[in-house]
């Protein structure tokens, strides 16, 4: 389980390095997209991506599973994080799709709407109350998503609606995965919620085939997303909750849009617009105002209206597909 924030100078050193390896899974999710555009481009599709990106990610996974010596989840546990290993292909596969129909900066903007969905989905779903402050929260959100589209000059209709189908999904994963046994851990989930997203899109690939690259750098980019995006974004990331815990974690990670913003524009060409960018603060003063009432109602002592987890303790990371 989650080890809880420890308190003097040793614990200021953990936060310290907590924070830093959230931040350095931020740049590595954040630049993902970006390498994933460089593979689509040699020639890879996205089942065939996904596939790699997340077989790596699960053998990754793995490894963490045996050389900690974790049980596996048997039972409705483990039917739980199968189902959601399913969905999260599903939500990886409306994000990368989106990245090849709209600019990447667009996307990676509309899925941090995911917050303020949770929120949503939990008053609507669970009937849980939501505070001044989320309701607040939701509102800002929601006008930041309509400046970030905007006339949308830089994405098709579709492109747009699979960005925020990909938000939407992936609220209802954090929802399904606020409700697994506590007893599981993240690692554990984690392995077989990756194991079960690659084995979806290998049996994608059986039917429609595999579209491989045809060149070095086309290899260079499929290795990227699955080193980059596959291994080292999900362990920086668990080793920063470890030590942060997972609330401060999701404020310190929506650095995350901007280094894709950043990236997409230095590397793509992509004009970030003023109405853009003051679409995205509002979308990310959102998280900020979610997690921060989130802390306030755990050191309440209350219960979480918004499950606001990035990761909860049975969902991996999610960006860029994961």
């Amino acid at each position: 389980m989650l080890s809880q924030p420890r308190t003097g100078r040793g614990g200021t050193r953990r936060a310290a390095a907590g924070i830093l390896y959230v931040l350095a899974s931020a740049v590595c999710f954040g630049s993902m997209p970006i390498f994933a555009r460089a593979a689509f481009g040699a020639g890879v599709d996205v089942t065939t991506l996904l596939l790699l990106r997340f077989t790596a990610g699960a053998a990754c996974m793995w490894g963490v599973f045996f050389a900690r010596g974790l049980r596996l989840p048997r039972g409705k546990g483990l039917a739980m994080l199968a189902a959601m290993g399913v969905g999260y292909a599903g939500q990886a596969y409306c994000y990368f799709k989106a990245i090849t129909m709209a600019s990447v900066g667009l996307v990676s903007l509309l899925l941090y709407l995911y917050p303020a969905l949770v929120a949503i989905l939990a008053r609507v779903v669970f009937r849980q109350r939501l505070s001044g402050l989320q309701v607040a929260a939701v509102g800002i959100a929601l006008a930041g998503s309509a400046l970030t589209i905007g006339r949308a000059g830089d994405g098709q209709p579709l492109g747009i609606f699979l960005g925020i189908l990909a938000a939407v999904v992936y609220s209802a994963y954090i929802l399904t995965g606020s409700r697994i046994p506590a007893h599981i851990t993240p690692s554990a989930a984690t392995a077989v919620i990756t194991t079960t997203a690659a084995a979806t899109f290998a049996g994608m690939a059986a039917v429609r085939g595999v579209r491989l690259p045809g060149t070095l750098p086309g290899w260079s980019a499929v290795l990227a997303v699955a080193v980059v995006g596959g291994v080292l974004a999900i362990l920086f990331f668990f080793e920063g909750i470890e030590r942060v815990g997972p609330v401060r974690a999701s404020v310190y990670s929506t650095v995350e849009p901007m280094v894709t913003l950043a990236l997409a524009a230095a590397l793509l060409g992509e004009q970030v617009t003023l109405l853009r960018a003051g679409g995205g603060v509002l979308i990310l003063a959102a998280v900020v105002l979610l997690a921060r009432e989130e802390l306030r109602s755990k050191a309440a002592g209350a219960a979480s209206p918004s499950a606001l987890r990035r990761p909860s303790p049975a969902a991996p990371p999610p960006t860029a597909g994961g």
